[in-house]
């Protein structure tokens, strides 16, 4: 399920946390080669990246779950 970001924040391993609109979170790495996501870099790319969709799995389990959701 998408959900849109409203805003990033650090863990307490400065590891960058998308939260998005459904209040659940997600890490946000750039770990090249296999996950590219130099935009989380910079204050400006994390900026750009605001009410863009992420795929949301705890929203999607919920929903198997319980399809009333």
């Amino acid at each position: 399920m998408q959900r849109a970001i409203v805003e990033f924040y650090q863990d307490e391993q400065l590891h960058w946390i998308a939260e998005l609109e459904c209040g659940h979170c997600q890490h946000i790495r750039h770990k090249p080669p296999w996950v590219n996501r130099f935009w989380v870099l910079t204050e400006q790319g994390r900026e750009n990246m605001l009410g863009k969709t992420l795929s949301c799995n705890l929203c999607r389990e919920q929903q198997e779950q319980d399809p009333q959701i």
